[in-house]
């Protein structure tokens, strides 16, 4: 049959997974760090989805699609909520809940220097300035909000000697990208480093300052590390 259904376009969306968490029939999913239409009839067409979306990436669109199934989306999720520790399967893998377990002496050995590294505030990226003096010669730090936490010793292995700002793309519901390009271009930047957590929403920070770099029109050296909710690094 033919029907409104909504329609993601990969190339625009950030990966920040709140179209996910709106999505009360659990038809979009993340897949490589973006969202994606998981079943044409578990869409109902009414598009939750859309007012969530920062980037304006999900549209209507008018296509041949599957009828929606309301006995298919309510046997689905209650298959989903029988599985213990899982959060919704439609929702951004980030939200699942998870223990990490530490032993005293991996703890002990995670502790070092308490001395704060932060050289300006304010940190948010959307209440920095454009310009500012302390970005003059500065080696910027683009962070995940919850990078400090999840790495003891954050400060001292990679804020020292560096400028930083931090967001989260999921809860401010906002691209960066814009801003960080003002930022790059207009600021004689040295380097710039991205830390970010493994969950697959966060890709949105990692998205907006390459992308950001690229619209800057400058080549300066620049790093991507990637953590995970344990504080591990995985990448590089």
């Amino acid at each position: 049959m033919k029907r409104k259904i909504i329609e993601i376009d990969r190339d625009k969306c950030n990966g920040c997974g709140l179209c996910a968490e709106a999505c009360h029939e659990g038809a979009i999913g993340m897949a490589d760090g973006k969202a994606k239409l998981l079943r044409d009839d578990y869409c109902d067409g009414l598009g939750n989805c859309l007012p969530v979306c920062p980037t304006g990436a999900i549209t209507f669109v008018e296509r041949e699609a599957k009828a929606y199934n309301e006995d298919e989306v309510k046997k689905r999720m209650q298959e989903q909520h029988s599985h213990s520790g899982q959060g919704p399967v439609g929702g951004c893998p980030g939200s699942n809940a998870r223990s990490i377990q530490r032993t005293a002496a991996k703890a002990a050995a995670e502790v070092s220097a308490a001395s704060s590294e932060l050289r300006q505030w304010p940190v948010q990226i959307k209440l920095a300035p454009v310009n500012a003096p302390y970005f003059d010669g500065a080696n910027l730090l683009i962070a995940a909000d919850c990078a400090a936490y999840a790495r003891a010793n954050f400060h001292g292995e990679f804020m020292r000697g560096k400028i930083t700002l931090i967001g989260c793309p999921k809860l401010d519901g906002m691209d960066y990208s814009e801003k960080l390009t003002e930022i790059i271009a207009g600021n004689n930047i040295k380097s710039l480093t991205v830390a970010r957590m493994e969950v697959p929403c966060c890709g949105g920070i990692e998205q907006a300052a390459v992308t950001a770099l690229k619209n800057s029109g400058k080549f300066i050296p620049w790093r991507v590390v990637t953590l995970a909710t344990d504080g591990r690094v995985l990448e590089e």
